[in-house]
Order: C-alpha cells, then sequence, then structure tokens
C-alpha cells in the first residue's frame, strides 16, 4: 500500500536564546498510509507538535521533506500550499479553537464556505458530521452552550468537514476529563475505519495510544517504532 503522507529526512533547527542552534528534530522519516491510526507519544519538549506543524504545512522544515497524497510541500507556493491545508489537511488540536460567535453546525460549515462550497452542500455535510460524533441534537448551540467534550467532538467534525487525507491531532484529549476523553478516544477509533481517513495523533494518553495501528516515540529527535503502550515513556 503506497503511503497518503510521507515524510523523508525532516530536520527543525531552532536558535536558542545564546545564538547557537538547537536541533529539534534529526532526519525523521515518516510513512502513513490511507485510513491507518499512528500515535506518537514522548516526552514534554522532545518536539512531537513541531514535527505535527511540518507534517501539517504549518511550518517548514530546516532540511528534508513532506509529501502529501504525492506532492511535495517544498515546490508548492504559498496559496497552494494553503489550498492543501484547507481541503486536504483536518486539524484538532488540545483546546477546541471553536469561534465563540458561530454555532457548531456554523463553525463545521466555514471551512467549506471558505472553500468556496456554496451553502446548502456545506450546511448538509456539516449537518452530516455533527451527527456523526453525536452532536446532532446540539448544531444549534454556541460553544459556551456546549460541554468540553461537546466543543472536542464539534471540533473533529470540522477537522472532517473538507473530507482531508489525513486528520493531525496534537493532544485531543489532553484538556478533558476521564468520560470525555473515552468518548473522544471511541470517534478517533472510528474516523480511520468509517472515514478511511489517515490520522497521526501526538499523544500522551496511554488509552488513546492503545487505540491505533501503530506507536512511535520521539527520541532524540528521532521516530522510534514501540511494541506496544506499555513501553511509552
Amino acid at each position: 500500500m503506497s503511503a497518503i503522507l510521507e515524510a523523508t529526512g525532516l530536520r527543525k533547527i531552532y536558535q536558542g536564546g545564546d545564538g547557537l542552534p538547537i536541533e529539534v528534530l534529526s532526519n525523521v522519516d515518516l510513512a502513513v498510509n490511507r485510513g491507518e491510526f499512528v500515535a506518537i507519544v514522548g516526552a514534554s519538549g522532545s518536539g512531537k507538535s513541531t514535527l505535527l506543524h511540518l507534517l501539517g504545512a504549518l511550518d517548514a522544515p530546516s532540511g528534508g521533506e513532506v509529501r502529501l497524497d504525492g506532492r511535495l510541500f517544498g515546490e508548492l507556493e504559498p496559496d497552494a500550499l494553503a489550498e492543501v491545508r484547507n481541503r486536504k489537511i483536518g486539524f484538532v488540536f488540545q483546546f477546541h479553537h471553536l469561534l465563540r460567535e458561530f454555532t457548531a453546525l456554523e463553525n463545521v460549515m466555514l471551512p467549506l464556505l471558505i472553500a468556496g462550497e456554496d451553502d446548502a452542500r456545506a450546511r448538509s455535510r456539516a449537518e452530516e458530521l455533527l451527527a456523526a460524533v453525536g452532536l446532532a441534537g446540539r448544531m444549534t448551540h454556541r460553544p459556551s452552550a456546549l460541554s468540553g467534550g461537546e466543543q472536542q467532538r464539534a471540533a473533529v467534525a470540522r477537522a472532517l468537514a473538507a473530507d482531508p487525507l489525513v486528520v493531525l491531532a496534537d493532544e485531543p484529549s489532553g484538556n478533558l476529563d476521564s468520560g470525555n476523553s473515552e468518548r473522544l478516544h471511541q470517534l478517533f477509533a472510528r474516523l480511520s475505519r468509517e472515514f478511511e481517513t489517515a490520522l497521526v495523533v501526538v499523544t500522551h494518553n496511554r488509552q488513546l495510544a492503545g487505540r491505533a495501528d501503530r506507536v512511535l516515540s520521539l527520541e532524540g529527535g528521532r521516530l522510534v517504532p514501540l511494541a506496544g503502550v506499555e513501553s511509552m515513556p
């Protein structure tokens, strides 16, 4: 099976406060297939979020390359890269980043409207996704009227709005209690199966990592395969 998302020789170097270079990522290789769920674990400050930003074209690597569906990020003009982020990549973060003045339905519709979809189709797609994540009866509520778990599930629906090739999630259950975390974990486990979406999740949560097809640990700037969640740092 050919990979839908590929990273080859990724490096990321920052300049420290003393002016000396700090290499956060060192020759990272990663290949994720369509419909595959990959969890990335590691100690705080190991570069997990940095790696996710490079995979999502939110930042540029110091070296190496990222390809999505065969397209090399480094060869795309800024407008084309922005289109890839909007149409081909879904993002879920620890904090939901829903727009407070909009309803759950409007938040999920927004990426589609930005992409040029007409209102009726955007609304139909958003309603379908909100129902799929268990929010059929909460669509007209604004974020302030939703629980933390409901807000995060709405964020997952928004990430799926444009039918992306890959969803990237950074500590998606890190701000939730155990009950809402478990519901979110079940939802993520369904994504790869039902939507055939590649899923890369950065997490400290053993329960979420345990649902992944593969668990990789970021250590010393490199990805190391783990046999199971019992090996998590």
